[in-house]
C-alpha cells in the first residue's frame, strides 16, 4: 500500500517514514481493498510533552477512516492509531460478510 506522508513545520527523517510504512501496511492483512492512506504529521508549539498530532485517513471502497492521535512520539501516534484502523477495519470487513 502507498503511504503519502506529509510533515507540517517539520522535516520528518526517511527513518520516521520507513516506521510509519511498516505500521500501515499491517492494514493490509486486515482489509486487502486499501485504495489510498494519507498521513499528516504535525507539531504543536506548546510546553505539553504530548505535542505529537500523528492523524491518517485510510481510503477503501464507498468509505474512508480517519483517526487522529495526540502523543509524545511520532511512533507511539503511529502505533496507537493503526491499531484503532485495525478494529474500524475489521467492524467495516465484518459487515461486509453479513450483507453478502
Amino acid at each position: 500500500m502507498k503511504v503519502h506522508t506529509q510533515s507540517v513545520n517539520f522535516n520528518a527523517d526517511q527513518k520516521l517514514l520507513n516506521f510509519i510504512q511498516d505500521r500501515m501496511d499491517k492494514l493490509d492483512r486486515v482489509y486487502d481493498k486499501v485504495i489510498k492512506s494519507d498521513v499528516f504529521l504535525k507539531v504543536e508549539n506548546t510546553s505539553d510533552k504530548e505535542n505529537k498530532i500523528f492523524e491518517a485517513r485510510v481510503n477503501v471502497p464507498g468509505d474512508s477512516f480517519v483517526v487522529k492521535k495526540v502523543c509524545k512520539t511520532f511512533e507511539e501516534g503511529a502505533d496507537s492509531a493503526v491499531s484503532s484502523l485495525e478494529r474500524q477495519l475489521k467492524k467495516r470487513k465484518e459487515k461486509l460478510r453479513t450483507y453478502l
